[in-house]
């Protein structure tokens, strides 16, 4: 799983019929110890994320276990939104 924020929408017109009605945002990793955002992708959204919110991502084939989307090309899906982290230090 993946810790990210939600920094954006996507809106496809045209797309495989599977997609049809799901939300798609972008999303960027967030470094859980150093709160630094890197790379961005784009995750199908099942909880009603929003813009700016801490998101916990599934990735890969757990992706597609939610929900209805088991038979679509997805490979992120937002699964839950962080409301508190709390990070040691203790390595």
């Amino acid at each position: 799983m993946i810790v990210g924020k939600v920094t954006g929408n996507v809106w496809a017109t045209r797309k495989e019929d599977s997609l049809s009605g799901l939300k798609l945002m972008i999303v960027s990793r967030v470094d859980a110890f150093t709160n630094e955002e890197k790379e961005s992708f784009i995750a199908v959204d099942q909880v009603g994320a929003g813009i700016g919110e801490t998101v916990l991502v599934a990735t890969g084939s757990s992706a597609r276990m939610a929900s209805s989307i088991k038979d679509s090309p997805v490979d992120a899906t937002i699964v839950g939104i962080i409301d508190e982290m709390e990070v040691s230090d203790n390595q």
